[in-house]
């Protein structure tokens, strides 16, 4: 991951941390944690976004692969013996 994805990582980390602790007062305990799965579950989906949009480009071609044997010289056919 990039130091840019962890950057993001830390910075919604932050941001839920300090929501949490507003919304802490005003919500049930089982809300809370019902909220914070729903919050780990959104980050999870954004890192992933993220990480998508900001990956590499795959080929469009494809790299050829041999799949027959290579001659190792020039006569591996058999000679004709008459």
């Amino acid at each position: 991951m990039s130091r840019d994805g962890e950057k993001v990582i830390e910075l919604v980390n932050e941001l839920g941390s300090r929501v949490g602790h507003l919304l802490s007062d005003m919500v049930p305990p089982a809300a809370q944690v019902h909220l914070l799965n729903a919050q780990r579950e959104l980050i999870t989906a954004l890192m992933l976004i993220y990480e998508n949009r900001v990956a590499p480009e795959p080929s469009t071609r494809r790299a050829r692969r041999v799949t027959g044997r290579r001659r190792t010289t020039k006569r591996d056919n058999k000679i004709r013996i008459d």
